[in-house]
C-alpha cells in the first residue's frame, strides 16, 4: 500500500532547501517550516526504535511538529496574519482510566489557535468541540484498523471505504466507481437496499451518489456485492457527473473532489460526532495518536496493562497501529503539505533566494 517507508521524509527533506510559496512569505514563517520538519522527522525516527511503551510519545509530537509546518506552507494566510502559528494541542483526552475503546476525545471550539482545531480548519475537516468521541470512533476512521478493531460490536463500526474510479475513457454522464471494504452484515442484510442506505448515512460525502448496480431490473430491487476477500464486500455506485458530456478523466477528477486522499488512494471517511462532512484521514491520525501519547504520560500503569501481549487483546492492534505510523503519517502530511499550499490564494514573490538554514 502506498509508496516506500522512506519516501515520505525524502519528499519532506526535499522540500526544506525551498519551502511551498507560502512558506516564503516572511523569514519566520520559512524557519519554521524548515526547523518544524527537522524536529518532526527525528521524532518519527526515533519512534522507529522506540517500544510501544514511548512511541505514541515521539509520534504524537512528531506530528505536532509537522503540524507547524502544514500551518507555515498554508495558502490564504497574508504576511501580516499571524494566523499559521498555533497553540496549544486543541485536542484533549478524557476518561483516561476506561477501558480502552471508551477514552474519550474532545476538541477546542472553531476559531481557536490549538493545532488540532487550526490544521483542522486549514485541511476542511471538522471538528466536533465539547461532544464526547470514543477511541474506538477515531480508530476505525483508519483505513489500516479495518482488520483490527478495538470495539466488539461489528455493526456500530464505521471504517473508511476506498474509492476506486472506472478507467472507461468515453464521455458518459455518470460518474462510476467500485466502494470497497462494505461490512459483511450489509452485504448478507435481507433487506441490502435498506442496510446499504443505513451504513452510508455516517459518509455524507458519499450520500450523493445516483444509482449502484442493482440486482434486478426493478428499482428497488438491492445492490450488487463483490467479495474484497476477508469478510469485506463492494458495490459499483454511480454519480450524475455536472458534465454529461464528461471524458473518463474528467468524471475521474469529479470523483476526487468527492473524496479524501489517503496515501494516493481515494476515499470516503465517516464523519465524527454528526459532523456534515469525512474526517480529513490526517486529522484522524493525530486524533489516535494524540489519545495514545496521553495514555501512554499520564497512565503509564494502565498502558503497560494495555500494551501487554500475554494479557490485554489491544496489545496487537496497538503495535500494529504505531508500526504503521511510523510508515504512513510521513506520506500523509506530504499530501497535506500539497493539499494547503497549492490553495493558491497568494502569491509570494519566489525570485528570492530563500534563507540559509
Amino acid at each position: 500500500m502506498g509508496q516506500s517507508t522512506a519516501s515520505g521524509w525524502d519528499k519532506l527533506r526535499s522540500t526544506r532547501w525551498r519551502p511551498p510559496g507560502p512558506a516564503l512569505l516572511t523569514p519566520d514563517r520559512q524557519r519554521t517550516y524548515v526547523s518544524a520538519l527537522q524536529q518532526a522527522e527525528e521524532l518519527f525516527r526515533a519512534a522507529e526504535v522506540t517500544g510501544p511503551a514511548a512511541a505514541p510519545l515521539t509520534l504524537f509530537y512528531g506530528l505536532s511538529q509537522a503540524g507547524r509546518a502544514i500551518a507555515a506552507a498554508a495558502a490564504g494566510i497574508g504576511e501580516d496574519d499571524d494566523s499559521w502559528k498555533l497553540n496549544g494541542h486543541g485536542i484533549k483526552t478524557r476518561s483516561m482510566d476506561a477501558a480502552f475503546p471508551d477514552v474519550e476525545i474532545r476538541t477546542d471550539k472553531e476559531g481557536d489557535q490549538g493545532s488540532f482545531t487550526r490544521i483542522s480548519k486549514l485541511l476542511q475537516s471538522p471538528i466536533w468541540g465539547n461532544a464526547p468521541v470514543r477511541l474506538t470512533t477515531l480508530w476505525d476512521c483508519l483505513l489500516e484498523t479495518i482488520d483490527s478493531p478495538i470495539s466488539a460490536d461489528e455493526r456500530v463500526r464505521r471504517t473508511p471505504i476506498v474509492v476506486v474510479p472506472d478507467s472507461y475513457p468515453d464521455p458518459h454522464p455518470l460518474a462510476t466507481a467500485a466502494l470497497n471494504f462494505l461490512p459483511v452484515w450489509v452485504a448478507e442484510a435481507s433487506d441490502t437496499r435498506k442496510a446499504l442506505d443505513t451504513y452510508l448515512q455516517a459518509y455524507p460525502d458519499a450520500v450523493g451518489y445516483d444509482s449502484y448496480v442493482r440486482s434486478g431490473a426493478v428499482p428497488d430491487a438491492g445492490p450488487v456485492f463483490g467479495e474484497n476477500g476477508n469478510g469485506w464486500f463492494y458495490i459499483t455506485a454511480h454519480w450524475t457527473s455536472p458534465d454529461p458530456g464528461a471524458r473518463g478523466s474528467e468524471r475521474r477528477a469529479y470523483l476526487r473532489t468527492l473524496t479524501r486522499t489517503y496515501d494516493g488512494q481515494q476515499l470516503f471517511l465517516p464523519a465524527v460526532a454528526g459532523a456534515p462532512q469525512g474526517i480529513h484521514p490526517l486529522m484522524a491520525w493525530w486524533a489516535v495518536l494524540h489519545t495514545l501519547s496521553m495514555l501512554a504520560r499520564y497512565q503509564p500503569a494502565q498502558w503497560a496493562r494495555h500494551t501487554d501481549v500475554d494479557s490485554s487483546r489491544y496489545a496487537v492492534p496497538i503495535e500494529g497501529v504505531l508500526a504503521t505510523a511510523v510508515e504512513v503519517v510521513p506520506r500523509l502530511v506530504v499530501e497535506a503539505i500539497d493539499e494547503v499550499s497549492s490553495q493558491t490564494q497568494v502569491s509570494p514573490d519566489l525570485t528570492t533566494e530563500p534563507e540559509e538554514e
